[in-house]
């Protein structure tokens, strides 16, 4: 496996690691979710501390998980992290579903979205729905596999280009609204509470472990990974805060509660007149398409690292890496592959869903591995150590358990089918051993 690393180019930088982690964060979700959140809070205020939370709980993994990335500077993320700490079995569980659902559902779920707003935008057919969805993500995959500096600079870019119509919103939207941010009730009762208002937020702060399955081809991972997922997240929280004071000082309360996922477009519209409808549409596709380039990007390199632990069928190909290139072709097709799978035959948002219970589960297992390397290892050099230890490490921890408690109390049949999905893994696992 350290050959397999070593092939791999360190033409990462800290700007494109930062955009990698601003990119996979923001999608959809700061367009679509704050309905949902302050539907589920029951007023402003809570809304806002919902957002507030979910980051807070978000930044707390992204510190904790970066020590991990630290002492582990590997390709392959959580996976190579737990199979450092827990050993083989554990790891690949986590590989497994990270490869077989959670990654190629996220990219299918993200083509769909894309090609479904793209569709209307230029009056295309609905029936060129799946096909230019399909061609989206293997278009993104083709060019990730030229190598990380070219999805890099794709990713930059598109990360510019989304803050752009969120700027325009949370600058006019504060400027021009005259409504009260605060106190604001939804006019919905009973709310669903505070648990289903966070794990909304935290739905749309998904995506910031991304960076860390790329440490090994970042140039210095010591000292950029832990500043791309601070300065990334922090960017993220601002934009999100800030976004949503804005819809709320346009929209009374029950109203963004009422209009639930157009409720960014109807400010926009508020505040722009006819044009603003389209420029939140661009603003959404170029969104996507950062995300879709960011998760092609990460998601390739766990089957990649299982493949160099001889774990998965044809692991001889999914472990080759072009000299030309520098980056696993292979595991990037496959995943690619997968994603078109599950556009056709299933729906990409519930596997999403259910994917979402067993990884919260999985960094759990992380975060606490933080304590038991410390253990391991107390007189290890560590150029980077989570701040506030342990007190960081361990809002994290109750963080993530509070997320499977609410997920398990609200959707128990989802996280069931997770649990089942997972433990399917297993004989493949015994087979391949």
């Amino acid at each position: 496996m350290e050959e397999g690393q070593s092939n791999l180019q360190k033409n990462l930088g800290l700007m494109p690691a930062m955009a990698l982690v601003i990119g996979m964060v923001i999608g959809s979700g700061i367009f679509m979710k704050s309905g949902s959140v302050i539907l589920a809070a029951g007023d402003s205020t809570m809304a806002l501390m919902a957002w507030v939370l979910g980051g807070s709980i978000t930044l707390a993994a992204g510190l904790t998980v970066s020590e991990l990335g630290v002492q582990i500077p590997k390709t392959g993320g959580l996976y190579t992290y737990l199979n450092e700490v827990y050993g083989e079995m554990w790891a690949y569980l986590y590989g497994w579903m990270q490869t077989v659902i959670y990654g190629p559902a996220t990219i299918g779920a993200l083509g769909l979205y894309f090609s479904s707003l793209l569709l209307p935008f230029f009056g295309i057919s609905e029936e060129f729905r799946l096909p230019i969805a399909v061609g989206s993500v293997f278009f993104m995959t083709g060019v990730n596999c030229l190598g990380t500096k070219y999805g890099g600079f794709i990713q930059t870019v598109a990360t510019i280009g989304k803050l752009i119509p969120i700027a325009l919103i949370v600058i006019f939207g504060l400027w021009k609204g005259n409504g009260q941010v605060l106190g604001m009730t939804s006019g919905v009762t009973p709310p669903l509470g505070m648990g289903a208002a966070i794990l909304a937020t935290l739905w749309a702060y998904d995506g910031w472990v991304g960076v860390s399955f790329v440490a090994g081809e970042m140039k210095n991972p010591a000292k950029q990974l832990p500043k791309a997922i601070v300065f990334g997240l922090g960017i993220v929280m601002i934009a999100y805060l800030t976004m949503n004071m804005a819809i709320m000082h346009v929209l009374p309360a029950a109203e963004i509660a009422a209009l639930g996922k157009m409720a960014a477009s109807t400010t926009a519209g508020l505040l722009f007149g006819e044009m603003g409808g389209k420029i939140i549409s661009i603003g959404i596709l170029v969104s996507i398409f950062g995300a879709l380039n960011g998760y092609i990007l990460t998601n390739g390199r766990v089957p990649y690292a299982m493949a160099l632990n001889e774990q998965l069928p044809a692991s001889s190909i999914l472990a080759k890496v072009p000299a030309s290139v520098g980056a696993p072709v292979n595991a990037m097709l496959l995943e690619a592959s997968l994603a078109t799978a599950l556009m056709i035959f299933w729906d990409p948002d519930s596997l999403t869903d259910i994917a979402m219970f067993v990884m919260w589960t999985f960094y759990v297992s992380a975060f606490i591995a933080v304590f038991i390397l410390r253990k391991r290892y107390p007189n290890a050099k560590r150029s980077y150590s989570v701040p506030g230890y342990p007190i960081i490490p361990m809002i994290a921890i109750l963080g993530a358990f509070y997320i499977i408690a609410s997920m398990f109390m609200n959707k128990p049949m989802d996280a069931m089918v997770a649990i089942g999905i997972t433990v399917v893994g297993l004989p493949v696992y015994w087979f391949a051993k």
